[in-house]
């Protein structure tokens, strides 16, 4: 792929999705762009090129979506985080409403969500009359196929305590199965966090986890992806970035609120 290549299919990529990948993430591209043109018969980037921009089914451009979009993750990520919304965030709400909403946005194989899940689970169990849900969304589908699956290698329980690992997984052979209570619990579906119409029916959320993924986006992308954010949360709600990441460098809108155990984001 020559260098004008590269700009007109990340372009491409940028308007369809908001992701950028810069300059110095062409060859990781073009390695994945290769495996697609390979696997559809085409014999250069320009026939293939051609071919992305004019179906208009959409199913080459997801394919080629999942394929750049694989994020390795694990159960109990940045812990501190999960500690602050258990032990403080999640009481704050639960003395205010009884039905609780919480959002993983950019959920890939499912180890976010679920570990939301089990952490809800441990923490609002025997609250008379509280209720529950995960929404789990993705850009890939692939990643989302899997994670309905729910069927995870010991590199990705390695930080789930043991006495978790005991309640919430089936063991099967060298893997771990979630189990089908926890699994109900999380609504699992596709979302382009570009994509303003379905963006805009997403509300009524009370805490939004969306950590390393708007770190592929640029300014004008994540400012954009922000105030779907903010609309989507119900007043007061609660918005949790990745550890090197900053909500007020991208936009004024959200109030920093210093927990105990984390700095977190609330409108």
């Amino acid at each position: 792929m020559t260098a004008e290549e590269f700009i007109k299919l990340r372009d491409f990529i940028y308007r369809k999705t908001g992701i950028y990948f810069e300059e110095r993430k062409k060859y990781y591209v073009e390695s994945r762009v290769e495996d697609r043109i390979k696997a559809t018969g085409h014999d250069n980037f320009r026939s293939y090129f051609t071919w992305l921009r004019f179906d208009v089914t959409g199913k080459e451009l997801q394919e080629l979506i999942n394929a750049l979009t694989v994020n390795e993750t694990y159960f109990f990520r940045e812990y501190y985080q999960l500690k602050c919304f258990a032990e403080e965030i999640l009481p704050e709400i639960v003395e205010k409403k009884s039905s609780i909403r919480v959002w993983s946005a950019g959920c890939s194989t499912g180890e976010e969500p679920y570990t939301l899940a089990i952490i809800m689970e441990e923490m609002l169990e025997g609250i008379s009359g509280v209720t529950w849900e995960v929404h789990a969304t993705d850009i890939n589908t692939e990643v989302i196929e899997k994670a309905e699956v729910g069927l995870y290698s010991q590199r990705s329980v390695r930080l789930v305590p043991e006495e978790y690992k005991m309640r919430y997984f089936v063991a099967k052979g060298e893997f771990y199965e979630i189990v089908p209570e926890v699994k109900k619990k999380v609504k699992f579906y596709q979302l382009n966090l570009m994509d303003a119409t379905a963006m805009r029916k997403m509300s009524g959320f009370d805490v939004i986890f969306c950590r390393n993924v708007l770190i592929y986006f640029d300014d004008a992308s994540r400012r954009q992806v922000a105030l779907y954010f903010y609309e989507a949360l119900t007043e007061g709600g609660y918005i949790f970035l990745g550890h090197s990441e900053s909500m007020s460098r991208i936009t004024p809108i959200f109030k920093l609120r210093r927990f105990k155990n984390a700095f977190v984001y609330q409108k």
